[in-house]
């Protein structure tokens, strides 16, 4: 009998196998990539130029101009994800990652998409909030044939409007989906002075449900996952964002979860500037420190970084900011453990009380393949969050386009919030409590 974890192992070669060297011959060449960190925005070599944007913990997939056109190759295929160190997911994705690469154009680009099949199983691509012909929209059986293990398919349509948009199957959608296909796109304005910011940040939000020790998601899970994630990673796995003092940041989060997002960030407020529908214009755009974001929708948010420090950018559902959750955890607080500890720990060596392990300055064996639900930390301890937070790390000593993380922020002196050792305060009645 043959596993689902060893049809899903076995899918890439099979797949492969059907895709012949000549039959991919005059295609654009498959570039793929499963390095888990940032990497550095692509920089237009042909075309018209842009300020490319970064893609957090992924990167832009490069192109061949041909005769005027854009030519990219997506690869739709089994990949290993590293959500965290320490734990990896079988996924499908494209070109070796999940999420795909992202796909990078400009208003106005006659734009080519090869699109191979190494699935075991038939997809599609939809163009999430594009303008484009009927039967370029990717909905298998509704406007084209599914495509097929080994084969491809082409799209081509031009870039209408400039925008932050996504990718993603239409074809058994509540499996691919739920394994990882997705992917953004970024159109740029054709006048790179318009809307124009120095750093250019572009994420998506996803799920996935993976029981500790194993590899791969349950894809039949509507809304209880335990991994919630940015580009598919989990806090300490996220990248930190980066921006020089005084410049102006944009970040574009797309949601392709089940569920919406109310994405926070600390010590700045900033503008809602655009959706997946187009720019806002500036008499519209309304101040936030938090944005709902949707299932299905993008939301691109400005701010000028205006204070050097750490800031955290995440969910503000508490339970999207934990790993590997346990959903039948029975609440114990106000319980006295004390005397039912010590007869456990008759019965079973080594045990400890969830109390006691709070106190532990080290972090417990796991299950293999798996994460701690709160393992991030820093400068000062223990950071108590996991799933989808990261760092928004603002230096004035930064170099433009320089992308490499520099630590642990340094505050001024007399700059952090300290411990009282004075004397404690009076209880209500009087009494000073012990």
């Amino acid at each position: 009998m043959i596993t689902r974890r060893q049809l899903f192992a076995g899918t890439g070669a099979l797949a492969a196998a059907a895709v012949g060297k000549a039959a991919l011959a005059a295609l654009p060449e498959i570039v793929s990539s499963q390095a888990p960190a940032t990497q550095a925005p692509l920089v237009p070599a042909n075309g018209p130029h842009y300020h490319p944007v970064a893609t957090l913990n992924g990167w832009t997939l490069p192109w061949r101009m041909r005769a005027g056109v854009k030519e990219f190759h997506l690869v739709a295929e089994p990949v290993v994800r590293e959500i965290a160190p320490g734990m990896k997911a079988h996924l499908w994705g494209y070109n070796g990652q999940s999420p795909g690469p992202t796909i990078e154009v400009v208003e106005g680009d006659r734009v080519r998409l090869f699109v191979t099949n190494r699935l075991a199983e038939p997809t599609s691509i939809h163009w999430h909030g594009q303008r484009l012909p009927n039967g370029m929209d990717g909905v298998a059986g509704l406007n084209q044939p599914a495509i097929k293990p080994g084969q491809t398919f082409v799209y081509e349509f031009r870039a209408q409007r400039s925008g932050s948009f996504m990718y993603h199957p239409h074809a058994d959608e509540t499996t691919q989906m739920a394994m990882g296909m997705m992917g953004s796109w970024v159109t740029h304005p054709a006048d790179p002075r318009t809307l124009a910011v120095d750093r250019d940040y572009v994420l998506l939000l996803n799920a996935y449900d993976i029981d500790p020790g194993s590899f791969t998601p349950r894809v039949g899970t509507m809304l209880d996952f335990n991994l919630w994630t940015f580009n598919s990673r989990a806090f300490p796995g996220i990248d930190p964002l980066l921006a020089r003092l005084g410049e102006r940041v944009r970040v574009r989060v797309g949601n392709l979860t089940m569920t919406n997002h109310p994405i926070h960030l600390h010590g700045h407020e900033f503008v809602v500037a655009g959706t997946g529908g187009g720019w806002i214009a500036q008499s519209a755009r309304w101040p936030e420190v938090t944005a709902d974001i949707g299932v299905g929708q993008v939301r691109a948010i400005e701010f000028v970084a205006a204070a050097p420090g750490d800031w955290a950018f995440h969910c503000h559902k508490s339970h999207h900011t934990m790993n590997a959750m346990g959903h039948g955890v029975p609440t114990t607080l106000g319980v006295e453990q004390s005397d039912l500890a010590r007869k456990i720990a008759a019965l079973v060596p080594g045990y400890m009380s969830g109390q006691d392990m709070q106190q532990m300055p080290m972090s417990m064996p796991l299950p293999d393949n798996t994460l701690s639900m709160t393992a991030g930390r820093g400068p000062y301890g223990g950071i108590g969050m996991g799933g989808m937070f990261t760092v928004l790390k603002i230096r004035s000593d930064l170099a433009r386009d320089d992308y490499r993380d520099p630590g642990w922020y340094e505050p001024p002196r007399d700059s952090v919030a300290y411990l009282w050792e004075g004397e404690p305060a009076a209880s209500p009645g009087g009494a000073v409590p012990r």
